[in-house]
């Protein structure tokens, strides 16, 4: 089942957005999505503010609609993106070191 539907939605795809530049075929499959249990809508609402905030979404639709960013969020902004390098940084020369020792059998 999940082939045919696979292939029609393939098929879908190929018909409606041939005319539409590549990135417009991605803006199409972007998004979040959120299951309600139980008939529970406020914490299907919550989980949905949460997965927004934590995915950027946010901050994509401010830049979007092309408003001033404020000097202290920029800050934030630059601080954060400094933490995420640095530890991205030191966890690549951690690995690298163990692969090192995994190489020469130590």
């Amino acid at each position: 089942m999940n082939s045919v539907a696979r292939s029609l939605s393939n098929l879908f795809r190929q018909s409606v957005f041939a005319t539409e530049p590549f990135n417009a075929q991605l803006q199409q499959t972007r998004g979040i999505r959120v299951q309600v249990y139980n008939g529970n809508l406020e914490g299907a609402l919550a989980l949905m503010q949460r997965k927004m905030t934590s995915s950027g979404i946010e901050r994509m639709i401010k830049i979007e609609q092309r408003f001033h960013i404020k000097n202290s969020e920029k800050r934030v902004l630059a601080q954060k993106n400094l933490q995420r390098r640095l530890r991205s940084q030191d966890l690549a020369r951690k690995l690298k070191a163990i692969m090192i020792k995994k190489v020469r059998g130590l």
